[in-house]
């Protein structure tokens, strides 16, 4: 599928420049646009290359480019659902406006106290801190098998600049967030922070984004989903002329293929409704559609949703805080939300025979995508199990469900494991492990090797001591 990429920093993207993308789209013969799970738009088929000079400051990523990277940020959801309450609206659109060059790296910058946008799906992650002002940071570089903690907490005027380091510090491949930690430190005078205790997630029920919802005293705000994503472009058209007269400065995508606008006045409620009414738009989807995140323009995600919705709401059943997300499958296993189905790759030798594809059910750990570990439930199922499936797991979840709180820490991982203090006898390759210590010779378990007796010998060879070497060095 050939898809021309829109870059929206951060999600947030203003009336006028979406009805100038609207513009280029009719121009262009389109009738339609979708949104991406990065908060980017996409235009899914069509769409030809447009001269810079006519784009202006659109960043666009064509077919035959490699994807571009962009931030994801958690502004949309600043003021609508539960937040920290140092982190405004405001300080967001200044933290964004501070990344001058589009960057060459996924970048998340997110309150983990909202569910609303992923926190952990880029390779550099900030996320905001107990501390005014400061941030933890988690980073995935592209060839790295796993996150790491920065090891300390960054300012908040300090982000884009420690993140553009990250960018310059790249071609010295670093392999840890500690060396990238040292890298940065000789060439930045940042205000950092100490980490002064673990960075726990609570967790937090999926909301409920779409229709009108009252803001505040006087405003209210607006979700709307299309459970196609193609969004209508003479809809939009006319969508950002009432944000115009509304005085409304910003629309906010949303990672789920919908878009939210904040800031409609009380007395101009009425005309919105009007304008929606007219349009024939659908605002109050039940919760089992808007909680499924699907790959952009694959019709059979778009089918399967379909046939899974409606059999789980013919059983009643409740999905309320759980997400959804169907994908081929993914071997490096990226996903953010709490369910996944895989659809199996079809063997080579098989794909001229016409027979039903088979799905992989996961679940994320406590059900909370932002444990990034996932188990698998079922494998190479029909589609007809899927639905029992499901159910099963809802049920599973609501068992369960009680406060869980993800604790993420540093680089527990790689700690833990040096802890062992594990010891390799060189004649005979015999272990000492101090958590299980040496039963034959009475010592007890947690004793560290530097600890031991100097008469300490191997017990299957009796190799003294000092013919023991750190096997952690080693490997």
């Amino acid at each position: 599928m050939e898809l021309t990429r829109l870059i929206v920093k951060g999600g947030v993207i203003s009336p006028g420049e979406l009805r100038e993308v609207v513009n280029m789209g009719l121009e262009q013969g389109l009738d339609a646009i979708s949104f991406g799970s990065r908060q980017d738009i996409i235009f899914s088929k069509g769409f030809a290359p447009i001269d810079r000079a006519k784009t202006g400051k659109h960043h666009f990523v064509y077919p035959d480019e490699k994807s571009g990277n962009n931030i994801v940020s958690s502004y949309v959801s600043t003021d609508i659902f539960t937040n920290t309450p140092w982190l405004t609206g405001n300080k967001f659109l200044y933290i964004l406006e501070q990344f001058k060059e589009q960057p060459k790296l996924k970048v998340n910058i997110t309150d983990p106290k909202q569910q609303l946008v992923p926190l952990f799906t880029g390779h550099i992650n900030f996320v905001a801190s107990h501390h005014e002002d400061y941030w933890f940071v988690y980073i995935r570089l592209p060839k790295w098998d796993k996150m790491e903690m920065y090891p300390v907490l960054i300012y908040s005027w300090n982000i884009a600049e420690v993140y553009y380091e990250i960018e310059k510090i790249l071609v010295e491949e670093p392999d840890t967030a500690d060396m990238i930690f040292q890298l940065i430190t000789e060439k930045l005078d940042s205000n950092n922070r100490t980490i002064d205790q673990p960075f726990n997630i609570p967790f937090y029920p999926f909301p409920y984004y779409e229709g009108m919802n009252k803001l505040g005293i006087d405003q209210y705000w607006l979700g709307l989903y299309w459970r196609n994503n193609l969004y209508d472009l003479d809809f939009l058209k006319e969508m950002c002329d009432l944000c115009f007269d509304c005085k409304i400065g910003k629309i906010c995508i949303t990672p789920w293929k919908s878009f939210i606008v904040k800031g409609i006045p009380k007395d101009r409620k009425l005309d919105w409704e009007k304008f929606l009414g007219k349009k024939g738009i659908n605002v109050r989807h039940s919760l089992l559609e808007l909680n499924w995140h699907l790959p952009v323009a694959t019709e059979w995600a778009l089918n399967l949703k379909t046939f899974l919705v409606r059999t789980l709401d013919q059983y009643d059943i409740s999905t309320y805080g759980l997400t959804f997300g169907l994908s081929e499958y993914n071997r490096e296993g990226h996903y953010f939300t709490s369910i996944v189905v895989e659809k199996n790759e079809m063997p080579a030798a098989l794909q001229s025979i016409k027979i039903r594809a088979t799905y992989n059910v996961l679940f994320a750990k406590n059900f909370d995508p932002n444990t990034k570990e996932y188990i698998v439930h079922a494998q190479d199922v029909d589609k007809q199990e899927l639905p029992s499936i499901l159910i099963e797991l809802s049920k599973k979840y609501f068992d369960e469900l009680g406060n869980p709180v993800l604790e993420v820490s540093t680089t527990a991982a790689k700690k833990e494991i040096k802890e062992q203090d594990i010891h390799q006898c060189q004649e005979c390759l015999t272990l000492y492990n101090s958590e299980y210590g040496d039963v034959t010779q009475g010592i007890e378990k947690g004793v560290l090797f530097k600890d031991l007796p100097e008469d300490y010998h191997c017990s299957l060879c009796e190799s003294p001591k000092s013919n023991f070497m750190d096997f952690l060095e080693k490997v």
